[in-house]
């Protein structure tokens, strides 16, 4: 029988452990509840420092390991497990490759989990619709769809616009730290929502405790939302020197799409070219009306580029999987 405190975080990248470090301390104060985490073999077995050291940070959350494989297994093997948790919370990305999204989402309901969060922690897939540059977000809004279609289990999407470390990302190819130059896509009126793992995992977890209780809907958060001519303007005052400036239209960045069409970052570019659905005020979003105070761009950025000579940033450096991908 499930245990109505029992939660399961799905991964532990970049946001599955922002996302249990902040929900641990609130598990940890109600009698009988429980915090785990689901990770591959491969993950557990790891002799990569940095994923022991997630481990040992793990077990000192009294975060429980469970063990299992998002893609290789079937969804009624997913099922299965999930089946014995009341709050299912997904940190995976699309590193596992299509369909793989619609499975989890499929196991959640099956195994009948009173609440999932779908991995949606990123731009608003109603606004932006079907057929866009991103094929993957497609299957989004097959998972949006089934979720809707049912009663059984309650759902809540949080919309957090992009990890604000993938804009800094040089193979993103908007902030090019190295060649200090910044390229906006669409407009240098564009703008783009950004919100922090930290704050991510910070807000889900208030979002999940609130009262009165929040279910099947989508929720708005948002660190900071900008245009690309603000990134470039606060690049100006934080670095020496001016940065270069370029303007990629959306047909240019669709004749390159075209040219390379397997190519994810060219997808993600045009995507947020277009700009539908990967910005919104930040007045309408639940931290704002909570009060709840998080991390804008230019915080970030001096935190996080301090040193003129740094390339790119340690949030993002070896995580790009684990950003707006995960892994």
């Amino acid at each position: 029988m499930s245990n109505n405190n029992a939660i399961l975080v799905l991964g532990a990248g970049q946001l599955g452990m922002a996302m249990l470090r902040h929900l641990a301390p609130r598990v940890n104060r109600i009698d009988g509840a429980s915090l785990s985490v689901l990770l591959r073999p491969s993950a557990i077995a790891s002799a990569d420092p940095a994923k022991q050291q997630d481990l040992a940070e793990l077990q000192g959350l009294h975060v429980a390991i469970i063990e299992g494989d998002l893609a290789a297994q079937s969804s009624a093997k997913l099922a299965a497990t999930f089946s014995r948790y009341d709050t299912v919370i997904s940190c995976t990305g699309f590193v596992g490759g299509p369909g793989v999204q619609r499975k989890i989402a499929r196991a959640a309901l099956d195994a009948g989990v009173k609440r999932f969060l779908p991995w949606q922690f990123g731009v608003d897939y109603d606004v932006i619709g079907r057929g866009s540059p991103q094929d993957l977000f497609d299957e989004q809004l097959d998972v949006r769809d089934m979720l809707r279609a049912q009663q059984a289990t309650e759902w809540i999407i949080v919309s957090t616009g992009m990890f604000t470390s993938f804009l800094f990302e040089p193979d993103f190819g908007v902030v090019d730290l190295a060649a200090n130059t910044v390229s906006a896509l669409g407009s240098w009126d564009n703008a783009v929502t950004l919100t922090t793992a930290d704050d991510i995992g910070a807000l889900t977890t208030e979002i999940l405790f609130a009262q009165p209780r929040i279910s099947n809907r989508v929720v708005l958060v948002a660190g900071d939302t900008v245009t690309y001519r603000e990134v470039a303007d606060a690049l100006d005052r934080l670095r020496p020197g001016k940065v270069t400036r370029r303007e990629w239209s959306v047909a240019e960045l669709k004749r390159q799409l075209a040219a390379e069409p397997q190519d994810t970052m060219r997808k993600y570019r045009a995507v947020f070219a277009e700009g539908r659905g990967v910005a919104w005020d930040r007045a309408r979003t639940f931290n704002a009306e909570r009060g709840i105070g998080v991390c804008g761009l230019e915080a970030w950025m001096r935190e996080n580029l301090a040193r003129p000579d740094q390339e790119r940033p340690a949030a993002a450096r070896g995580r790009i999987s684990e950003t707006l991908i995960s892994e």
